[in-house]
């Protein structure tokens, strides 16, 4: 089965709202299963729970089938939703336009080249997919 996997924020912003229906759209069109992924940053002190991302998410877009939540604990947050997309085998990941900055520079520290697509395809067997 493939399988999407979408970083949000918490509490969810626009930005957030927008690459999440992305990753919707992708899912649907992929007859995909959906993981809605969340990053507590260890420095922040603050622990989001899998039940309050999942409330926001239905609160925003209704109820999901075929769909996965998790919360994961991290100092960076690219370098979690790496790890993340690795151990759930994902087919296509879906970041939002402001993401891909900070991306660049987690993939310039590991391999020194900014090509995040080739990267992910490369090492991950990932696609990437930009929403808005």
């Amino acid at each position: 089965m493939t399988r999407v996997v979408v970083p949000v924020r918490y509490p969810l912003s626009a930005h957030s709202k927008r690459t999440l229906r992305r990753a919707i759209e992708v899912a649907e069109q992929e007859e995909a299963d959906l993981s809605v992924l969340h990053v507590n940053l260890y420095q922040n002190g603050r622990q989001v729970t899998r039940r309050d991302l999942k409330s926001a998410v239905e609160s925003t877009v209704g109820s999901l089938p075929r769909v996965r939540y998790a919360v994961r604990e991290g100092f960076l947050v690219e370098e979690t939703i790496l790890n993340e997309v690795a151990a759930e085998h994902a087919d296509v990941v879906v970041i939002g336009r402001k993401q891909v900055g900070r991306w660049r520079s987690t993939v310039r520290r590991l391999i020194g080249d900014p090509d995040i697509e080739s990267f992910l395809k490369e090492e991950l067997d990932c696609r990437v997919v930009t929403a808005d």
